[in-house]
């Protein structure tokens, strides 16, 4: 086959994030799929054709994508952030289970910075430590079980970050995830709510639990939870990397 086809993460959104190596498999691409704000971020050129397609299509992406590399076309399926957090690495080889006549494709997955790694780093490092990673939408899991991975999150004192926390259409969900943390965390644990970080509208915002509301987020933003031990130095928050040993 000589078709090939790169998934490709594009970073939280300033160009200068996005890796010389996935800017110069575009460069060579012949056709670009993916959903259609992050195309958008394509420049378009002679020789490349673009595929934008709407949210909650990830398997038709995948398969038109694979369908393209089959018959010899270079394709870059792009993500923003990371293609295999939360998004569209995991599409494609969804897709090609069972898909015998595509797995001798020539397929790679190309590494890109998270907004949760962009958030982090623009506060200081709150991920100093052991964290854990939790997407809030329901869209493919139930909110019990988001519900029940936060708690057992927090209980074991994992700094924690959430992607698409708050949406019109479930606005009431990252409500019931901070009445999770207030049973399980103090009143004085620092959240930051880092929104459109990297972008000309970036806003990094660090409150106490207490002071946490749902109104706080929305799907531009990334949560971060620190863990019992997350303070501030300064105008920057930190996890330490030691943890002090349990005494009886």
């Amino acid at each position: 086959m000589t078709g090939w086809l790169c998934i490709v993460g594009l970073g939280p959104g300033d160009s200068a994030l996005v890796t010389p190596e996935v800017s110069a498999v575009l460069a060579s691409a012949s056709d670009v799929v993916g959903y259609i704000p992050y195309v958008a971020r394509i420049a378009p050129r002679q020789g490349l054709t673009l595929h934008p397609s709407d949210n909650r299509v990830e398997m038709d992406r995948a398969r038109a994508a694979l369908e393209m590399a089959a018959a010899g076309k270079k394709v870059v399926v792009v993500s923003s952030g990371d293609p295999g957090v939360f998004a569209m690495a995991s599409a494609v080889f969804e897709a090609l289970e069972g898909q015998v006549q595509w797995q001798a494709l020539d397929i790679r997955v190309l590494p890109g910075i998270t907004a949760m790694l962009a958030a982090s780093a623009k506060a200081g490092a709150p991920l100093g430590h052991d964290f854990c990673v939790v997407n809030l939408s329901d869209n493919l899991k139930p909110v019990a079980l988001i519900e029940a991975r936060v708690r057992a999150a927090a209980g074991a004192d994992f700094a924690l970050a959430f992607y698409n926390p708050r949406s019109a259409s479930r606005p009431e969900t990252f409500g019931r995830i901070l009445t999770v943390l207030r049973q399980v965390c103090e009143p004085e644990r620092l959240i930051i709510f880092a929104r459109a970080v990297s972008t000309p509208n970036e806003q990094i915002v660090t409150v106490a639990l207490v002071d946490a509301s749902p109104e706080m987020a929305d799907m531009r933003t990334v949560v971060i939870v620190g863990n019992s031990a997350t303070r501030r130095v300064g105008r920057f928050v930190y996890t330490p990397r030691s943890v002090l040993p349990v005494t009886a």
